[in-house]
C-alpha cells in the first residue's frame, strides 16, 4: 500500500505538472471507483473545472479545484496516478479505471488493479470536518512534531505495542507496515515491544530513524514493492535502502543475525532477533 513517502511522490510531481490545467472531460470507466456520489455528479462538477492546487493528508491525495470542490483520493493497495503529457501515446491498460483529460492534450489515469482505492468528491471546505472525523494523527514530517511531541503521544499509550502503534492513523498519519518495521530496525528495537517498556533514548531515536527514513524515501521517489508506481509511471528506488521488510531468512546487515517474520497485528513483520531488543 503506498504510504506516506509515495503518496507526498505523486504530490509533489503533480503539483509540477497540472496546477491550472483545465479538465475537459472524464472517461469513468469503474463506478464504483467514485465513492459518496454518483458519477453523474461527479463528471458535473468535474467537467470543466481548474486545478487549484495538491495536498496531502496522511495516506490521502487531495486535488483542489477552482471551483470551490476537491479530489480525495485514497489509493489503497495497488492504486496508480500517472499522468501523460500526451493523449497520442495513451497508456491506458484494463486496470485503467478513471481518465482525467485535460485541454491541452495532457492527461492523469487512476490504475487500480485490486479496485479497493476511491476518489470521493468534497466541497473543500467540509475536508478539514472529513479529517476530524476519521481522527487522523498528526503529520510526521510537519515541524511541529518534536520528538517531544512523539514521547508524548507515545507515553498515552503505554500497553500499546510499537510497530502497530506506529501503524495507526489515528495515532500518526501516514506511517504504513513498510517504514514502521524499518523505522523499528534502524532504532534497534523489536516491533513486539510495548511503549512503557522503551527508554526516553530509545524513544529518541525511533523518532530520529522514522524522520529520517521517511525523508529519504521521499527522495528515492518512494518504494516499488508490488504495485506501487510514481505520478511519472515510473518505480521509486527506496526498495533498494530497505534493511528488513521481505528480506525473511537473509543476513541482517548490521549484524550477523538472521531476518525472521511474525504476524503482529495482521501484518506481516520482519526483524533480526539478535540486534533488535
Amino acid at each position: 500500500m503506498p504510504e506516506l513517502p509515495e503518496v507526498e511522490t505523486i504530490r509533489n510531481q503533480l503539483e509540477t505538472k497540472i496546477i491550472g490545467k483545465k479538465i475537459k472531460t472524464i472517461d469513468i470507466r469503474l463506478a464504483k471507483i467514485i465513492v459518496g456520489s454518483s458519477p453523474k455528479k461527479f463528471s458535473q462538477v468535474v467537467k470543466g473545472s481548474r486545478i487549484k492546487s495538491i495536498d496531502r493528508r496522511a495516506k490521502i491525495l487531495i486535488i483542489n479545484l477552482f471551483n470551490n470542490y476537491s479530489l480525495a483520493i485514497h489509493l489503497k493497495l495497488s492504486g496508480q496516478i500517472i499522468y501523460q503529457p500526451e493523449i497520442f501515446n495513451l497508456k491506458s491498460n484494463k486496470h485503467t479505471h478513471l481518465i482525467y483529460y485535460f485541454t491541452d492534450g495532457s492527461v492523469l489515469l487512476h490504475n487500480d488493479v485490486r479496485q479497493f482505492g476511491w476518489v470521493k468528491l468534497f466541497k473543500t471546505s467540509e475536508l478539514e470536518k472529513y479529517f476530524q472525523k476519521e481522527k487522523f494523527g498528526p503529520e510526521p514530517l510537519n515541524e511541529t512534531f518534536t520528538s517531544e511531541i512523539f514521547q508524548k503521544l507515545l507515553l498515552a499509550k503505554p500497553r500499546q505495542k510499537i510497530k502497530p502503534l506506529l501503524m495507526d492513523q489515528k495515532f500518526i498519519a501516514g506511517i504504513g507496515n513498510i517504514y514502521a518495521q524499518e523505522a523499528c530496525f534502524c532504532a534497534k528495537i523489536l516491533p513486539t515491544r510495548i511503549v512503557k517498556s522503551l527508554k526516553k533514548y530509545e524513544i529518541k531515536d525511533l523518532y530520529s530513524c522514522l524522520i529520517k527514513i521517511l525523508k529519504k524515501a521521499i527522495v528515492c521517489h518512494g518504494s516499488s514493492i508490488d504495485d506501487y508506481l510514481d505520478a511519472r509511471g515510473e518505480k521509486g528506488s527506496y526498495a533498494c535502502y530497505l534493511k528488513v521488510y521481505d528480506r525473511l531468512g537473509k543476513k541482517c546487515y548490521r549484524c550477523s543475525g538472521i531476518i525472521k517474520k511474525i504476524v503482529l497485528a495482521g501484518r506481516g513483520t520482519y526483524f533480526c532477533s539478535k540486534c533488535q531488543k
